[in-house]
């Protein structure tokens, strides 16, 4: 009943978090969701950081049929980055560096999202860190229970159909 109650919260604060737009639910997976938006179309797996940050972070994975874009990370992070600063992702025990402006941070190419998309799949936590406009460090953390199927729920949201 627990698990229940922090799924229909998590997916609560998700679609209160997620910018506003058409959009259709395709489940909630433990700490994950995944949404659909029709114009343009896009599916996404989402997850709101653990904790209480000072800004709402969140990691997405997205599809983008229309762009050719599948399995894209995108993180929205709880501070501001301070410039050229490196931004460290850290799934379980893979460690990738990551692109960053302002509090955006994505994967350098499609071969690192691939990489991460795999990294995902088969680990718990995941978390990001970098040195803030303000000083000093922080690190958004990820609980990844339900990653996966909430990456697989976005990828047929998006297939197309015959």
């Amino acid at each position: 009943m627990t698990r229940l109650v922090a799924s229909v919260t998590v997916a609560a604060a998700l679609l209160i978090a997620a910018p506003l737009a058409a959009r259709d639910s395709l489940g909630v997976y433990d700490g994950w969701a995944a949404f659909k938006d029709a114009s343009p179309l896009r599916c996404y797996a989402i997850a709101k950081a653990q904790g209480s940050p000072p800004s709402p972070a969140y990691a997405t994975v997205s599809t983008w049929p229309d762009r050719k874009v599948r399995g894209a990370l995108h993180l929205m992070l709880s501070r501001e980055v301070a410039d050229k600063a490196p931004v460290r992702l850290v799934i379980g025990a893979n460690r990738f560096t990551l692109v960053a402006k302002g509090r955006n941070a994505w994967a350098s190419d499609a071969r690192d999202d691939a990489a991460i998309i795999a990294a995902l799949r088969s680990a718990s936590r995941m978390s990001v860190s970098a040195n803030s406009t303000k000083g000093g460090r922080f690190t958004d953390r990820y609980d990844l229970a339900g990653v996966a199927t909430a990456m697989d729920a976005a990828t047929v949201g998006c297939a197309k159909r015959s």
